[in-house]
């Protein structure tokens, strides 16, 4: 009985939708492919909100390089239209280091618009976005604009408003840091020595290289950051799968889809505390990728991505019969259970405050074998 009770339970779509899960999370770790060459594969993203300075920014566009690690910080403000970010971008990005490969960013409203699309299709540049509802895609870039916020926190006592003129040096500082990752600063990664700086005062013209030393050093280089980032990688998975489980779904699976990370963008029936955990269930369309999956969302949500991180879904069991087996139960009238009594083994008086009362120890003929309660005389 208790597990036919169990399975009813999994069965529930009520259930399905508002209890909580106390499981690891699903999905092992998958890391986006290693970046081949400096500047060929980067990530970039807006740190928003901040104060207004006096030429009116009030936005910060990070751009990272995921081989060296080096950044671009671009004053903004979060109005400009995308046709004045598309010539930011060729003039920071494209004039100075060429046209990348492939960019890494998040479902953010101008990334996703048609004309960022076709500016980068005709650029040839492939553009991976992050799947719906899952901010933990691009690590790098996260963690590129936790330091960024930390060293303007730290400024904003004294500087204030003027955060805009202190952001060229915020960036030369961040790609003059030492990185754990690369076991170099990403100035040194970017162009192959050490940065003249008042800390390091490293003279340029000490040494002297010809044309094909200085390729072979460069691609030696490279080939020992990729080593030390493949290190780093390997050991960032290992960590991060000791807390995960894998998860699979097969197409044609029905799932229930996390709608927690959706308060105050999307509602479901109930308001605010009441909002059910689940909705769904839903058809799994398609898998992408080891850790994704296309899902058949209904008409009224059209307005949200249909591809979904395996963390933000998990079985359902709901359209499998319900019913309980009856087989060998046998109920009187009032639905109570019907067992056989084989014979009474003891009796005992149960003393009460103010009565006595007589108690037998009967055993029974129970499907489960021998089974002995203590029974009233009545």
């Amino acid at each position: 009985m208790k597990a036919n009770i169990a399975t009813y339970v999994s069965k529930c779509l009520t259930c399905a939708k508002v209890k909580a899960e106390h499981q690891r999370p699903s999905g092992l770790l998958v890391q986006p492919d290693k970046p081949q060459w400096k500047l060929d594969n980067i990530t970039m993203g807006f740190v928003m909100k901040l104060p207004k300075s006096s030429q009116g920014y009030d936005t910060i566009w990070v751009i990272v390089d995921r081989l060296t690690k080096s950044v671009i910080f671009l004053p903004m403000r979060e109005t400009d239209p995308m046709e004045k970010l598309a010539r930011m971008y060729l003039k920071e990005v494209v004039t100075r280091h060429g046209i990348p490969v492939s960019i890494i960013y998040d479902r953010d409203s101008r990334f996703a618009s048609n004309f960022w699309r076709s500016l980068q299709k005709d650029l040839g540049t492939n553009f991976d976005m992050s799947t719906a509802y899952h901010p933990q895609t691009n690590g790098q870039r996260e963690r590129t604009i936790q330091t960024l916020e930390d060293m303007m926190r730290a400024c904003a006592i004294d500087i204030k408003k003027g955060w805009v003129n202190h952001l060229p040096l915020v960036e030369f500082s961040y790609n003059n840091s030492y990185h754990a990752s690369i076991k170099a600063a990403p100035f040194e990664a970017l162009y192959g020595r050490k940065c003249r700086s008042p800390v390091c005062w490293a003279k340029v013209g000490q040494v002297q290289l010809t044309g094909p030393e200085i390729v072979q050093e460069t691609t030696e280089k490279i080939t020992q950051i990729k080593q030390r980032m493949q290190v780093a990688r390997d050991r960032q998975k290992s960590y991060a799968d000791l807390k995960r489980k894998p998860m699979n779904f097969q197409v044609g699976n029905k799932v229930m889809l996390k709608v927690s990370p959706w308060k105050g963008v999307v509602h479901f029936g109930k308001r605010g505390k009441l909002n059910p955990r689940y909705v769904g269930p839903f058809k799994v369309l398609e898998k992408v990728g080891s850790v994704a999956y296309k899902l058949e969302l209904p008409k009224e949500l059209s307005r949200v991505h249909n591809m979904f991180h395996v963390t933000n879904l998990k079985k359902c069991y709901v359209d499998e019969p319900l019913a309980v087996s009856l087989d060998g139960l046998y109920f009187d009238d009032k639905l109570q259970f019907v067992e056989e009594l084989v014979k009474i083994m003891d009796r005992e008086v149960k003393q009460l405050r103010r009565r006595r009362v007589l108690i037998f120890k009967v055993r029974w003929n129970s499907r489960r074998g021998p089974e002995f309660t203590w029974e009233r005389e009545d």
